[in-house]
């Protein structure tokens, strides 16, 4: 935009800058002032890469910043830059324009030649930002030695704010850069200018009491409340605390309370303590004060009596110690401690902590502080140092109840193992307490509905016990998956050598089974048992048994016979080892039920009840006194057994009862 020169220059001469602060100037929107000779004045954008000065030598740069507006009901920052500077005109710049038709452009604008002038200006957080000036040259016009003059205006320029530090300067000419330090909003607002600065609006605060409530209403007039930020401040450098709701409660309030509130972070805060000369705020410090005493030592290893005052505001009065004598307490010798004499500060909860100490205090004698605060019409305290040398040893007698009972507590609840290791220590060996070994339970070659219930049985009985037990009759499905024998040797693989047994049910279907295995082994190895070798019904756990019948054959070779593998019958007619088939001869034989105690011990104690006693277990015996005994091979084959219809009977061992059928 063009304006005339020397008309222009008299408007910014008298808008000079002022050293105290921002004044007002009428533009509103970027503006280019020439001085006289200079016409066609335009102003834009330029890369700083790309600028450069043509056909002028600057020689000299001033910039300040003022608030621009035309209806001083609003306005912005904007920065004025004023350059002076030497036009250059050489034979190139006075030939311009004459190379065509001299007839055609004989007038003076074609012989006016083109210059222009970069300026750039940033913030240490900013990249620079740039504009370019073109102007045409007057020749006749232009003052004596071809000095000009251009103002900017550049209103709200990019990245500059209040408190801002700016640099300016010409381009390729940093030896004349101005720096320029934009007012803080604090200074702006403080002026008659606030008026029309936005960020100098701060929220209306009104303070309303309404009666027989309990709180402080806060109410705000001005502009949308949905932008509006307040927070409560005790004292004036005290922690600004952040409060988002419109009521104070009305024991929460002191006379040192001070209320802040702003709309935005780029907006000035205003700041209000409206409680100051209310009484009741003065009563609700008092009524918040707390005191606090303690032990300390001097460096000499002396002894001091220390005292902590907190309340939410700064307090004047003073403190001294005192012993108590009744219901009064004597003041002890020494000068009293003033409050207003020592450094305050504000803890984490917002509230004002003063600490002192007494030296040369007998603390043997339980002293006490007293506090007299300025205002109050009476004395706080005693506050009283307890002597804690008698209470240790009450702790240490409380601490020793406490763990005498917490033991006792403990052994109640692990009565049972701790009984259940004790029974095993002297009958042969240590029990696993906590964790019971591994059985896998193996139902005999037959479909008798009542034995294949009471395999099922003794597998719930066995888990019950602490046992983790598989059982083929529970693995159906995983053994279609992978095949009757693949499902046996992956439960091998999971019993542990130490103890995790195998235990084989037998009737009498599967005691010939086993005679007609014994004869013809290798034949139904490599037939897999052919149809004509079976007998009529067969149960689908028939492969599982005749696997089992060849890992036993296996241990028997290797001397480990009844080290992995348990036999069980599910019937009171007492048998022998000798009617066993040979096969099967020399492995640990139970009858069940009456001997359900005696299985449960044998599988609980492995290997370790049979090494410790020297011999193999063939068979048990059921007495009155000791409860059960073992009988080996040299003793008498003949048992006796209960009647008796259900397994686990023992209530010392805390067994389940399980009726088999």
């Amino acid at each position: 935009m063009f304006l005339p020169g020397w008309l222009i220059w008299w408007v910014l001469l008298s808008l000079s800058p002022s050293t105290c602060g921002l004044e007002i100037s009428g533009y509103e929107s970027d503006e280019v002032i020439c001085s006289q000779g200079l016409s066609d004045c335009t102003m834009k954008d330029e890369i700083i890469l790309l600028a450069e000065n043509d056909g002028v030598d600057v020689q000299n740069l001033t910039a300040n910043f003022k608030l621009c507006s035309d209806t001083k009901e609003t306005c912005a920052l904007c920065l004025m830059i004023d350059t002076e500077f030497h036009i250059r005109l050489d034979n190139d710049m006075e030939d311009e324009g004459h190379s065509g038709n001299n007839e055609e452009d004989d007038s003076e604008e074609a012989r006016k030649p083109k210059a222009s002038l970069t300026v750039c200006y940033q913030t240490a957080a900013t990249m620079p930002t740039c504009k370019k000036v073109e102007f045409s040259v007057n020749q006749t016009a232009v003052t004596q030695q071809n000095r000009a003059k251009v103002s900017m205006v550049i209103t709200k320029p990019a990245g500059v704010s209040f408190s801002s530090k700016v640099i300016v300067y010409p381009s390729s000419l940093l030896h004349l850069t101005q720096r320029v330090v934009v007012p803080s909003l604090e200074e702006v607002c403080s002026l008659e200018l606030k008026k029309c600065v936005e960020e100098c609006h701060v929220p209306e605060l009104r303070i309303v009491i309404p009666k027989e409530k309990n709180h402080v209403e806060l109410q705000f007039d001005g502009r949308n409340n949905g932008s509006l930020s307040v927070c409560i401040q005790h004292e004036h450098n005290g922690i600004c605390q952040r409060w988002k709701r419109k009521t104070i409660p009305l024991y929460s309030v002191t006379h040192c309370m001070c209320l802040m509130t702003w709309y935005d972070q780029n907006s000035v805060r205003s700041r209000r303590c409206p409680f100051a000369n209310m009484d009741f705020a003065q009563r609700n410090v008092w009524q918040n004060v707390s005191v606090s005493v303690g032990q300390g030592q001097t460096n000499q290893h002396g002894t001091l009596l220390l005292w902590n005052l907190s309340a939410p505001c700064r307090l004047e009065g003073e403190v001294w110690p005192c012993l108590k004598e009744g219901s009064s307490c004597r003041e002890m010798r020494g000068p009293r401690q003033q409050l207003a004499n020592r450094t305050w500060r504000q803890n984490r909860k917002g509230l004002w902590e003063k600490t002192g100490s007494f030296e040369d205090i007998d603390l043997q004698l339980s002293p006490c502080v007293m506090v007299k605060v300025k205002g109050m019409g009476h004395e706080l305290g005693p506050f009283c140092f307890k002597n804690t040398d008698r209470w240790r040893w009450s702790l240490l007698v409380v601490f020793v109840m406490l763990l005498f009972s917490l033991t006792m507590l403990v052994f109640y609840r692990l009565h049972g193992f701790v009984k259940k290791w004790v029974w095993s220590w002297h009958h042969g060996g240590f029990v696993k307490i906590g964790r019971e070994g591994r059985v896998l339970l193996l139902s005999p070659p037959d479909v008798d509905d009542g034995v294949s219930e009471s395999v099922c049985r003794l597998g719930s009985l066995l888990c019950n016990q602490g046992f983790n037990v598989s059982v083929d009759q529970w693995s159906r499905k995983e053994q279609c998956t992978l095949g009757p024998l693949p499902w046996l040797h992956s439960q091998l693989l999971k019993l542990n050598t130490q103890g995790d047994r195998v235990v084989v049910a037998l009737t009498q279907k599967a005691l010939e089974r086993t005679e007609e295995w014994a004869h013809n082994h290798k034949r139904v190895i490599t037939k897999k048992m052919a149809d004509e070798d079976l007998p009529q019904i067969w149960s689908p756990y028939s492969d599982v048994f005749a696997a089992s019948l060849c890992l036993i054959q296996a241990d028997k070779q290797q001397g480990r016979a009844g080290e992995r593998f348990l036999l069980v019958k599910f019937d009171s007619s007492p048998s022998s080892d000798k009617n066993l088939p040979e096969l099967l001869q020399g492995l640990p034989l139970f009858q069940l039920p009456s001997q359900t105690q005696a299985l449960l011990t044998e599988l609980r104690l492995g290997r370790t009840g049979r090494r410790s006693g020297g011999k193999m277990w063939t068979g048990w015996k059921w007495g009155r006194s000791d409860g059960w005994r073992a009988e080996t091979k040299e003793g008498s084959d003949q048992q006796r057994t209960s009647l008796c219809k259900y397994i686990g009977v023992d209530k010392n061992l805390e067994t389940i009862p399980l009726k088999f059928s």
